[in-house]
């Protein structure tokens, strides 16, 4: 399994992902999920996967070989069309194969990046081959063990949040996610674009001696327990009825009570 997430802000795009494949407990192993395509002063494009790795590799080389190279789309919504075709080429090729070995054809796309003379743009694409843009509204997007790291970013990232605050946010939702989920691991990638520069220049791949994402994840996890230990405890009420409220509750909690209540029946003893 593996951990993805994108996010189209003002001032551009964050990309992270985890470098974990598995099937089963005793069989996990490193690939990388993040591809760069990139012609400085002309485009940069950026790709990561989740699902079958085998699908997902697949879809990578078609994108590489096929004769209308994303190196010639003019926009990023051509290029979503170029991945979602190479998707829908590979399923031909192999859906009914892995059908027959009761394999479900999995694969998950993020793709963003920005053609020069172009507006930046962030795209999902499915299993299908079709794909959503992000919006204002929704500015991001993940693939794979999405759960453990959606919060804080649901809680934080707007489209106007500054790119570092943003990649600080993706970090902390990884780290969330690896806390939680052994599926998810280490090394991670982390790739920061600047709108309008048409070239990356802020890349790191973070493996255990990071130093900066071992403080994210030794501190995240220290101040959720001194806030949680701030927040006050409920305090309990005894109500006449030999029943305990939270603090004010009003007396209706009491019929909340009965109504999901079944008593033993007149004849027990």
């Amino acid at each position: 399994m593996t951990y993805c997430v994108a996010m189209k802000l003002d001032d551009g795009i964050v990309f992270l992902s985890d470098s974990r494949t598995n099937a089963g407990v005793d069989a996990v192993s490193t690939f990388r999920k993040m591809t760069l395509f990139e012609r400085r002063n002309d485009r940069v494009i950026m790709m990561m996967t989740s699902g079958n790795l085998a699908i997902s590799q697949a879809v990578k080389h078609y994108l590489i070989n096929c004769k209308e190279s994303i190196w010639n789309a003019e926009n990023m919504f051509e290029v979503a069309e170029l991945v979602g075709e190479a998707v829908r080429h590979v399923y031909k090729k192999d859906g009914a194969i892995l059908e027959e070995f009761d394999i479900k054809f999995n694969v998950g796309i993020l793709l963003g990046g920005q053609v020069n003379g172009e507006p930046m743009r962030l795209f999902m694409i499915y299993s299908a081959g079709n794909f959503i843009e992000a919006t204002d509204e929704n500015c991001f997007f993940q693939i794979g063990e999405t759960k453990y790291g959606k919060p804080i970013i649901d809680r934080v990232v707007e489209p106007d949040t500054s790119l570092d605050e943003a990649a600080k946010c993706a970090l902390i939702s990884m780290a969330s996610t690896l806390n939680s989920n052994i599926s998810v691991g280490l090394p991670l990638d982390l790739l920061v674009y600047e709108v309008d520069t048409f070239k990356v220049e802020k890349f790191v791949h973070i493996t255990e001696e990071n130093q900066y994402f071992e403080m994210i994840s030794q501190t995240w996890g220290q101040r959720l327990r001194e806030v949680f230990s701030e927040i006050q405890n409920p305090i309990w009420k005894k109500h006449p009825k030999n029943i305990f409220e939270i603090n004010e509750s009003p007396d209706d909690n009491l019929e909340s009570l009965e109504s999901i209540k079944i008593n033993p029946p007149d004849t027990w003893m």
